[in-house]
């Protein structure tokens, strides 16, 4: 029931996430996959769990997670170069590296969920196994 409310709770943020792209740059990338996580929550909560999809977005969002990391605007020049400065203090990202850090951590949070969920169902699967 738990991991339910979680999922609920992230596919609402998600498709939020999702929503909030539309004025963004680049929302062809983002609102996608925002809204596959979103999609992928709302699976899970139906006890479904299309495990070439996670698999696949998995993929995607830590490859996209590398490359921001180390991009010339990206993660590490936003914490080596700019001390990490407060990245929240408004909603407008008025400098590159503002921007890709907080795509940084948008990926990084789809990952945590997807991988608690992956963790969940694997658990669950081996547990079935051995009953």
């Amino acid at each position: 029931m738990l991991m339910k409310i979680i999922n609920g709770f992230f596919a609402l943020l998600f498709i939020l996430s999702a929503a909030l792209q539309y004025n963004d740059p680049d929302p062809y990338v983002w609102m996608p996959l925002y809204l596959t996580g979103a999609y992928l929550c709302i699976q899970a909560i139906r006890g479904r769990y299309p495990r070439v999809l996670y698999v696949v977005a998995m993929c995607v969002y830590a490859v996209y997670a590398l490359y921001l990391m180390f991009d010339t605007t990206g993660v590490l020049n936003w914490f080596n170069k700019h001390d990490a400065e407060n990245i929240a203090q408004s909603m407008k990202a008025t400098k590159p590296y503002i921007e890709e850090t907080r795509e940084f951590f948008g990926l990084v949070l789809l990952m945590l969920v997807l991988g608690l969920n992956m963790l969940m169902f694997g658990w669950k699967s081996k547990r079935k196994k051995h009953a």
